[in-house]
């Protein structure tokens, strides 16, 4: 019987080309708008560590003095001091905990002929691989001790691996940084979460390519690597002492893996502020720990105006549709007495809605086509604009058959009026007018 109807629907497309392609252009328009805004939407507000971000959380402390202090409404700030974040990185009370800060790297190219330049890169604590999954392609990260040690060593990205020393096994040889020399112990695989959650609110970009070298954090400190965002509260005579400086410039990370745990930390949190208000460091009381997606969703990583641009999207998309509507109203009416004139033959009424229906469905098959080809140009139009995630606008396979499916919602929601109006035609006065 889908056979049936299935050609009963091409047949009578095929009579109205013109309106047919009206139609399908008015649905396809509607759907490459609201797929290219939502995909872009979901690339900006995914979940960067899906299988762990539950377990992933951003801790604060607020060490700023009572000026502007509202109790109960002014949260902490997203950095901490070097003495909080070392207090908590060595009360060892999550199960990992990395302290972190985001820095300019000058890398030497090893060829004469070329000119050194700058990448991204971090100065964190040992645990910072293993809390984050991040895999390694070769080697691996650095000890506790190396930490402590100031052991001249580097971590580098697997794209700058592949610049560097064409992709081979680069463990154990030098690379210059800065006019030093540091001793590659690990080769990450490409790792770049998005967006970069760990550098939120720590400066430098939240979409991208990733970091290209991870040091150990007292080492860079050791080498005057300064962070690329910093907060004082107090008078400062010298950045290079941002150790004991009233300056908060690291992030901190734990990871909690049970309800209790949190419960427990959070309980940590709340007892270390009281212990350094005794001690007359803090003047607040403030913490805070937010997991992964919460902390992003304070960060408000997600701009404002793609959730605009999405809802308008939508907004256009719902006019398409009326639009259809009509169209197909319109063609209804125009086959009243080919309406009248299969029911005087025995057709039910559920037969001509289902007719109807399937007409409408192919029309949405077509239009979600059509819509996919208007949507690749969007984003294409977006990959060009100068927007540090514009590279990461592509379409994947679980929004291209979401394509489908809006396409079809759209296409059979369009056509239920048309379709019922069609079920009440009245054959009689049909047969009469003929």
């Amino acid at each position: 019987m889908l056979g049936y109807y299935l050609d009963l629907a091409v047949r009578s497309l095929k009579r109205n080309k013109v309106l047919t392609a009206l139609m399908i252009v008015t649905l396809a328009l509607g759907i490459g708008a609201s797929i290219t805004t939502l995909t872009v939407l979901k690339l900006l507000s995914g979940d960067p560590l899906p299988g762990k971000s539950g377990q992933l959380f951003y801790a604060r402390v607020d060490p700023n003095p009572l000026e502007g202090y509202v109790p109960g409404q002014t949260k902490p700030d997203s950095i901490m001091t070097y003495t909080d974040a070392m207090n908590l990185l060595h009360a060892h009370r999550a199960t990992r905990q990395a302290a972190m800060a985001l820095i300019d790297a000058k890398i030497d190219a090893r060829q004469p002929n070329e000119h050194p330049y700058f990448a991204d890169g971090v100065m964190t604590t040992s645990e910072f691989f293993a809390l984050f999954n991040a895999p390694f392609q070769y080697g691996g990260g650095w000890t506790a001790d190396d930490d402590e040690g100031r052991a001249t060593l580097v971590v580098i990205a697997g794209f700058l691996n592949d610049k560097l020393f064409g992709g081979a096994n680069s463990v154990g040889r030098i690379i210059r940084i800065d006019d030093r020399d540091f001793r590659i112990v690990g080769v990450l695989k490409h790792w770049a979460p998005q967006p970069r959650f760990y550098a939120t609110d720590l400066g430098g970009r939240d979409y991208g390519d990733g970091d290209a070298v991870f040091m150990p954090l007292k080492t860079a400190r050791s080498l005057d690597k300064g962070p690329q965002d910093t907060e004082c509260f107090g008078p400062v005579t010298d950045l290079k002492d941002l150790e004991t400086a009233p300056c908060e410039w690291l992030g901190f990370w734990v990871q909690l893996d049970d309800r209790a745990a949190v419960a427990s930390y959070r309980a940590f949190l709340d007892g270390y502020a009281r212990q350094q208000a005794a001690l007359g460091r803090f003047k607040r009381s403030e913490t805070s720990l937010l997991d992964l997606m919460s902390w992003l969703s304070d960060q408000q990583v997600v701009p404002n105006d793609a959730k605009l641009q999405t809802y308008l999207a939508f907004g256009f998309l719902l006019i398409c549709i009326v639009n259809t509507v009509g169209l197909l109203l319109a063609k209804c009416l125009r086959r009243s007495r080919e309406i009248g004139v299969r029911r005087a033959l025995g057709a039910t009424r559920r037969d001509i809605f289902a007719q109807f229906m399937v007409e409408a469905a192919i029309i949405g098959v077509a239009g979600g086509v059509l819509g996919l080809a208007l949507a690749e140009l969007g984003l294409w139009g977006v990959r060009h604009q100068p927007a540090e995630y514009a590279g990461l606008a592509h379409l994947d396979v679980q929004m291209f058959f979401f394509t489908f499916v809006v396409a079809l919602v759209a296409s059979l929601v369009a056509g239920l009026l048309p379709a019922w109006r069609a079920c009440v035609v009245a054959p009689a006065p049909q047969l009469k007018a003929a």
